[in-house]
């Protein structure tokens, strides 16, 4: 059985150009290396099989001769490692990268996620788990998710990992020296991953896509330097540089303060891709004229979030006018509508950025952002409230912000058990899977006639009007006249 997974995983990667004819045996000596082998024997016939049955075959029989322990972590690791032997070097990649850039930007980029999902470095047959559907807002075509595609560690791997030994490389999961690297119990291998160095506002900077593909072509583009989130002024000119270079891309960047921020905050990076979210759609309800940048159209787009939305032809123009408006931001209290600049030293105003090309304007939208906490909303008072924590009580990142929600994989079986349990007539108090639920399954119960046909889509229905809240409880400014004369009062300020 070993021999025939071995010669499927070879003609998998012939199949997939990660190697040529002439690299077959070589490959297969490196794979035999691995699986701790002296002996092969080509089978005559080799049927062809999905990658994730040939990996799976050849765990399976890692773990029965105890190379590896039976463990999601420890297999994780070995098939990066596997897939690693397969996977071209970082010259070549880059060679190949830039060699089609200088033709089309954009068929360096589908080459390159291609090549991504071909190396396993994203798991498209975990992707494909993904939970998703859209809701229908206001606002415009709202994506949600839940999403299945990140394991979770085994009390196993988890136990390990408090024993093993501490490691400062790479310093972060997002630094350049993970390219690669073998990977250990807490922390994960890339011996399968290749970067993509560019140059943006004259920075090194380097670009990768996510192995956990939020929607298409879920780019990384970061540092090459160990250095700490910041929005500045040079924030700006690399997110509209990088625009300039990709065209077909966007790319935003989460705060720079903890609430409001992303998950990793050591490590300068953002976000970008091949895909068109509610917001970007959302029109500019409300124009606003800066004095000085005739040639920047800018108003407050139609969204649940506080967002000023920049547009012009000329990218140092919306950078100086976003330099403006990001000082005024920083530095400025309205106690009327409870936005406080600082709390004694501690500073809580900041922006959530995003960077696109619209026809031949270039575009960019400022999301405020506050992250002051109260008695009341100790989590954050522009955070999900606590009776939304049911179902999201992450903080509202970059990927949130323009309008698709990254829900925890707990919701699946949760929101199935809330389904059943009121078509039952189950107490849901009572199960540990519903009853952070009961008081909103209850309410919902009272709109709706269930049936075992409908039950589901109206929990995935309400589920998603749930995360329309959060991006209204994460605004700034409430969606009201006194929220609006609140939001231009801050903009009058911009000087």
């Amino acid at each position: 059985m070993i021999n025939l997974k071995i010669a499927q995983l070879v003609n998998y990667a012939l199949k997939t150009a990660l190697i040529e004819d002439a690299d077959k045996v070589y490959i297969t000596n490196q794979l035999l290396d691995a699986l701790q082998l002296d002996d092969y024997t080509e089978p005559e016939a080799t049927p062809e099989a999905e990658l994730e049955d040939i990996l799976g075959g050849i765990l399976d029989y890692a773990v029965e001769k105890g190379i590896i322990e039976d463990s999601i972590v420890y297999r994780d690791l070995f098939d990066t490692k596997l897939m690693g032997i397969l996977t071209p070097r970082p010259s070549a990649v880059q060679k190949k990268f830039f060699e089609l850039y200088d033709k089309d930007p954009a068929a360096a980029t589908d080459w390159y996620y291609k090549l991504s999902g071909d190396t396993d470095y994203i798991r498209r047959y975990r992707v494909a788990k993904d939970m998703k559907w859209t809701l229908d807002t206001d606002y415009g075509v709202m994506d949600i998710t839940i999403n299945l595609s990140k394991p979770e560690k085994d009390p196993k791997a988890i136990a390990a990992a408090k024993n093993a030994a501490q490691s400062s490389y790479p310093k972060c999961q997002l630094c350049k020296e993970n390219e690669g690297y073998a990977g250990r119990v807490n922390h994960p291998a890339r011996q399968n991953h290749r970067i993509i160095p560019i140059t943006i506002d004259n920075k090194p900077w380097c670009m990768q896509y996510s192995p956990y593909v939020y929607y298409n072509e879920h780019c990384i583009v970061f540092d090459s330097g160990h250095n700490p989130m910041s929005i500045n002024p040079g924030t700006f000119r690399k997110l509209l540089s990088f625009v300039e270079k990709f065209p077909h891309y966007f790319v935003g960047s989460n705060a720079d303060l903890p609430i409001v921020g992303g998950s990793i905050l050591t490590h300068d990076h953002f976000q970008g891709g091949g895909y068109t979210f509610a917001m970007a759609k959302a029109p500019i309800e409300t124009e606003f004229a800066f004095d000085g940048f005739s040639d920047v159209k800018a108003g407050i787009v139609k969204w649940p979030m506080s967002v000023i939305r920049l547009s012009g032809k000329e990218i140092e123009r919306i950078c100086l006018l976003a330099d403006k408006i990001l000082a005024a931001w920083r530095g400025y209290t309205d106690e009327a509508a409870f936005v406080f600049a600082f709390s004694g030293d501690t500073p809580h105003n900041t922006i959530t950025p995003i960077a696109r090309k619209n026809g031949e304007n270039y575009e960019l939208d400022l999301v405020l952002r506050n992250n002051i906490t109260t008695d009341e909303h100790p989590a954050g008072v522009y955070h999900p409230h606590a009776e939304l924590h049911h179902i999201k009580k992450e903080n509202i990142g970059l990927i949130e912000v323009m309008g698709l929600a990254v829900l925890p994989a707990r919701l699946k079986v949760e929101l199935a058990a809330v389904a059943d349990g009121l078509l039952s007539g189950e107490d849901l108090y009572k199960s540990p899977l519903t009853a952070a639920h009961a008081e909103w399954a209850y309410e919902i119960a009272k709109n709706y006639s269930l049936t075992k046909e409908n039950a589901l889509d109206i929990i995935k229905l309400e589920t998603g009007k749930v995360f329309e809240k959060c991006l209204e409880h994460a605004g700034v400014y409430a969606r009201n006249d006194e929220g609006k004369k609140a939001f231009i009062r801050f903009l009058e300020t911009v000087k």
